[in-house]
């Protein structure tokens, strides 16, 4: 949501929705750059947020990281607005790199003289993955034994780490852990009075709520969005064969599964043109499910499982029965917020999820009988 354009396909934010609180980072980034990280993102939310070694605020009223194209250098802090920052996702990736120490920042992007930025990960992404799993077995042979060597970005990202700071990766990582309030997971968490409120439904409603929001869509002009977005960003490197569906807003769920209908429509029968189209529209509403059992995965494993003291409190909120959506969501958020706004606990208990202090889920293993590589305990089990 942070590139402008496919508004639908992404499902922002209405206007509507925006006037009613103040949204930031949504729309600002042009959809041709390709190389916008989530350490640009870390970079630009923190500055919003800026919370420094302020308290809470005593007021409820909020403001939302992940909306408004508006320069950060426009915006005063929010808690220095007296507001409370609700980051909302979505990604949980970029969530956790806002709430713990986690990322690694490596030297700015260069422009060349003709003014195009580089990006020296990209640049290592177009090597093959066996070939970039050597480099870095060469100079960090600890980071190489827990990634995959078809992991292509996570071994790009690790050489690019140790040829931008001189340092191994894995150096850096343990350096995190080590830090008062680290842990295996990285360093320590930066936002002490956060609490984390988890929407889950159960499966199958949630699988038809998200079958019926990309009807929706349709019914809201996703085909033309697509179409419009074709031609004026893609349509050419598709001519030159140099489409790419790995980085930037390219990568988004909805655009890369109309690719065949989109360079086929008015170059093949009607027939034809239809199956593409209903084929598309299959293959994004499977893509959504898994990408949201991704999610509910990711609170799990990177929330809920996670050692250590640092670790904010995750609070269930059931969504299956959206006719009780007062009862069983909003009047248990706002409880929950307002307790810690007061500085009380809340009535309702957070989540707990036992895990494995012993569980290794970079161990690096080797099976056999199917010549596989298997990276984790409980991947191997």
């Amino acid at each position: 949501q942070v590139y402008k354009g496919l508004d639908i396909i992404t499902n922002k934010v209405s206007p509507q929705e925006q006037r009613l609180c103040r949204h930031h980072m949504i729309s600002f980034v042009d959809p041709l750059v390709s190389n916008y990280t989530v350490v640009d993102f870390r970079d630009k939310a923190v500055a919003l947020i800026s919370f420094h070694a302020c308290s809470l605020p005593g007021r409820a009223d909020m403001d939302f990281p992940p909306s408004t194209a508006r320069p950060a250098r426009e915006i005063k802090d929010i808690f220095a607005r007296d507001k409370i920052p609700i980051v909302v996702g979505g990604t949980n990736y970029y969530i956790e790199s806002l709430l713990w120490k986690v990322l690694i920042n490596t030297k700015e992007k260069a422009s060349t003289a003709l003014g195009l930025v580089t990006d020296r990960k990209v640049e290592l992404e177009q090597l093959d993955g066996v070939e970039l799993h050597r480099r870095l077995s060469q100079v960090d042979p600890e980071m190489a034994a827990k990634l995959h060597p078809h992991d292509k970005r996570k071994l790009a990202r690790s050489l690019q780490v140790f040829e931008e700071t001189g340092i191994p990766h894995s150096e850096i990582l343990h350096q995190q852990q080590e830090e008062e309030g680290g842990g295996p997971l990285g360093g320590p968490l930066k936002y002490p009075h956060s609490c984390i409120l988890w929407l889950h439904a159960d499966q199958a409603a949630l699988d038809q709520r998200l079958e019926k929001r990309v009807d929706d869509m349709l019914a809201a002009g996703l085909l033309e969005e697509l179409r419009d977005f074709h031609r004026r960003y893609n349509q050419e490197k598709v001519a030159e064969n140099r489409q790419d569906y790995q980085h930037g807003i390219f990568q988004s769920i909805g655009f890369k599964e109309f690719h065949e209908y989109l360079i086929s429509e008015g170059n093949c029968s009607p027939e034809t043109s239809a199956l593409l189209l209903q084929k598309g529209i299959q293959a994004l509403k499977q893509v959504t499910k898994r990408y949201a059992r991704r999610q509910n995965k990711w609170v799990r494993n990177r929330f809920l499982s996670r050692p250590g003291p640092n670790v904010p409190p995750v609070y269930g909120l059931e969504v299956s029965d959206l006719l009780r959506w007062e009862e069983d969501v909003l009047k248990p958020a706002l409880e929950i917020v307002e307790s810690f706004i007061q500085g009380r606990k809340p009535s309702a208990e957070p989540v707990k999820m036992k895990y494995d202090v012993n569980e290794n889920k970079r161990s690096h293993r080797v099976c056999e009988l199917c010549d596989r590589i298997i990276i984790g305990d409980r991947e191997w089990a």
